[in-house]
């Protein structure tokens, strides 16, 4: 019996001692996915510093800057920062970090379509036309980078480093991180005075980009337009057109508006984005839906800066049966 108990009370002390180890080992590895993805999230948090630091370094001093180049600088740092929120996406989410995790994803979110919108608009605020509109809309995305420092200054931070806490990791606290350096940005005057003074450096003859568009064709219900076309619609089958439009210019065009005339009545349709030599469609419905023989005008409207528009045009002769 006494043998019994010994070998039993050993056994007994082995499973004690191999639940512990296991745990430890269980601790250890938490403790190193904490550290390691405080690490990530610092590093990442660097980068957003430097990529914030180049692009409001250029609106404050331009220096010798064309606005090709300066346009070039912003794009570069626009694709860093998706680069970032990618880099944010794809954190794992140790212990209890899920819910910080989910915070940091909606600061990177807002900073990179902020980022997006500033350098779709660049161009055109850097040229002659449309460039009032087009400064309001990056003052406004101004915005969003203040929203997405709140978010992340009150609430991911505070969270991270909680749980961080909590775990005892100390010493892997996660920095501050703005990237609006200052609130002066957010007024449109500070912002217009800016690129401004980009403006200024532009070399004789050089434009912010060349803008324009191209109305490659049009069908009705799949029936490619030309004249003397004839597209039967089967029985009360409404009628709906497609537009398709080219950006052929070299910077992207927003909200590019699309008309059609149908013996005299007008439908409008609309593109929301295309980036340069990106096609897109918009589709149009006819109402009320025309018969017989009609004359249908197409037009891609003319974006700002834009100098021939012969080819957004185009007029159709056609039997709708």
């Amino acid at each position: 019996m006494l043998r019994r108990g010994l070998a039993l009370g050993g056994a007994l002390v082995l499973v004690i001692l191999i639940v512990l180890g296991v745990k430890g080992c269980l601790d250890a590895r938490a403790h190193r996915a904490l550290s390691d993805y405080a690490r990530n999230v610092t590093e990442i948090v660097q980068q957003t510093k430097q990529t914030s630091k180049a692009f409001f370094g250029n609106l404050e001093d331009p220096g010798q800057l064309s606005v090709r180049d300066f346009v070039n600088q912003v794009n570069g740092q626009k694709s860093e920062m998706d680069a970032l929120a990618s880099r944010v996406d794809g954190l794992g989410t140790p212990g209890d970090m899920g819910n910080a995790q989910r915070h940091l994803e909606l600061v990177y979110e807002l900073r990179a379509s902020a980022m997006d919108q500033i350098a779709n608009r660049m161009s055109t605020a850097l040229g002659s036309v449309g460039a009032e509109r087009a400064t309001a809309a990056i003052a406004r995305q101004m915005q969003t980078l203040l929203a997405a420092d709140v978010v992340y200054e009150q609430t991911a931070r505070p969270e991270i480093n909680a749980v961080l806490g909590n775990n005892g990791i100390d010493g892997s606290d996660v920095p501050k991180g703005t990237f609006l350096p200052d609130d002066k940005w957010l007024e449109e005057s500070t912002v217009a005075a800016a690129l401004g003074g980009v403006s200024g450096a532009t070399s004789e003859g050089e434009t912010a980009g060349v803008h324009g568009l191209g109305l490659l064709g049009t069908s009705l219900n799949g029936t490619e337009l030309a004249d003397g076309a004839v597209v039967v619609l089967e029985g009360e089958e409404a009628a709906e057109l497609e537009a398709r439009v080219q950006n052929q210019g070299e910077s992207t065009e927003n909200e590019i508006s699309v008309s059609v005339k149908v013996n005299g009545s007008e439908s409008q349709g609309t593109i929301e984005s295309l980036a340069a030599g990106e096609e897109g469609t918009a589709v149009i419905p006819l109402v009320p839906t025309p018969r017989g023989e009609v004359t249908i005008e197409v037009e891609a409207a003319t974006v700002p800066g834009e100098q021939e528009s012969a080819n957004n045009v185009a007029t159709y002769t056609i039997t709708i049966e």
